[in-house]
């Protein structure tokens, strides 16, 4: 058996979590972690006190040293170089590597991308995945090319979505999804044994850092298309509505069943036992939780007890934003 990988994990988000406990416990024999790079700490919470992210929490407590560059400058690259790694494994680091940091690992470096590329290369693929009505979605594992989430193919594990989950849901299925792709991938890796497939271009498509600006929502477009932006983008940004002038944030949605009203799009007909009915452009939209300002989040029911919304109200539409495209967009990352 070869002796371990030496391996530097570059991530900045907590789905990496699951990964690195693998790497710490089971999969020690697999790989040896020698050290963690993540982002700078920053301001957090309401104090906006400057914080560790979770990464370097976790690492700090297993005694594994920890690197934070604001930016991957020569000199960080030489002090990366003098760690002499077998591999670096990324996963939403939130810097690009540049060639040197690409080319300086032994057996160079690999990302793990939360979708089941060519599809949503980019800033957000869960978000995409969600909002665009996918069932299935998936980690791949990939060589890192200069080129946007373009390199090519290790493996992949598929995870499915629910016809309600949410991003923060789905983001739970696949940090563990990571786990058995790298159990498979980097003893090959360490044999020598593991095949790279070129993607396939003509399928890529491209997703974009979100923005507050997202969550509105335009309420002639089909209760299908809104039910999966509103799950797609919660908890971030979060779709908001304004509701008797205030801005009421959604955090569950479906389609529900029922005959249509000759009303304009955006009206209420109503509320069910599940949620609140919004006639759309094609469609009943069923609101299944929501929240008022400086509020928690509650199931519908329990939020109209404190906040009744009658039949007949109407809810403003405002554009939304594409939120894939067959090209890259400007601002992916």
């Amino acid at each position: 058996m070869p002796p371990p990988l030496k391996l530097v994990f570059m991530g900045s988000d907590p789905i990496a979590l699951p990964a690195l406990e693998w790497l710490a416990g089971p999969g020690s024999g697999i790989a040896r972690l020698l050290s963690v790079y993540t982002q700078p700490d920053r301001p957090a919470g309401r104090g906006q006190k400057i914080t560790a992210g979770s990464i370097k929490q976790w690492a700090q407590a297993r005694g594994l040293a920890v690197r934070q560059p604001e930016r991957l400058a020569p000199d960080e690259c030489a002090q990366f170089a003098a760690l002499q790694a077998d591999v670096a494994l990324v996963m939403a680091y939130g810097h690009i590597l540049n060639d040197n940091f690409i080319s300086t690992p032994r057996l160079g470096a690999l990302n793990l991308h939360a979708s089941l590329l060519p599809k949503y290369r980019g800033a957000s693929p869960i978000p995409a995945a969600i909002a665009s009505g996918d069932r299935v979605t998936g980690v791949t594992l990939m060589r890192i090319v200069r080129r946007l989430d373009a390199g090519p193919v290790v493996d992949a594990e598929r995870v499915g979505i629910g016809p309600r989950e949410t991003a923060s849901a789905v983001e739970a299925k696949l940090a563990d999804a990571c786990v058995p792709l790298l159990a498979r991938a980097l003893p090959r890796l360490s044999e020598g044994s593991l095949v790279f497939v070129p993607q396939e271009e003509a399928q890529a498509t491209y997703c974009r850092r979100l923005t507050k600006e997202d969550g509105r929502l335009d309420f002639k477009a089909p209760a299908a298309v809104l039910a999966a932006r509103i799950n797609g983008l919660f908890p971030w940004p979060g779709c908001t509505v304004e509701i008797q002038g205030v801005a009421v944030r959604l955090g569950s949605a479906d389609v529900a069943a029922g005959s249509l009203r000759n009303a304009a799009a955006g009206t209420v007909l109503g509320a069910d036992a599940e949620g609140l009915l919004v006639l759309t452009g094609e469609g009943i939209l069923r609101l299944r939780a929501l929240q008022r300002p400086g509020g928690r989040l509650m199931p519908t029911s329990e939020f109209l007890r404190g906040f009744p919304v009658a039949a007949g109200t109407s809810l403003p539409s405002q554009s939304m934003s594409p939120l894939v495209s067959a090209v890259p967009f400007r601002s992916s990352g």
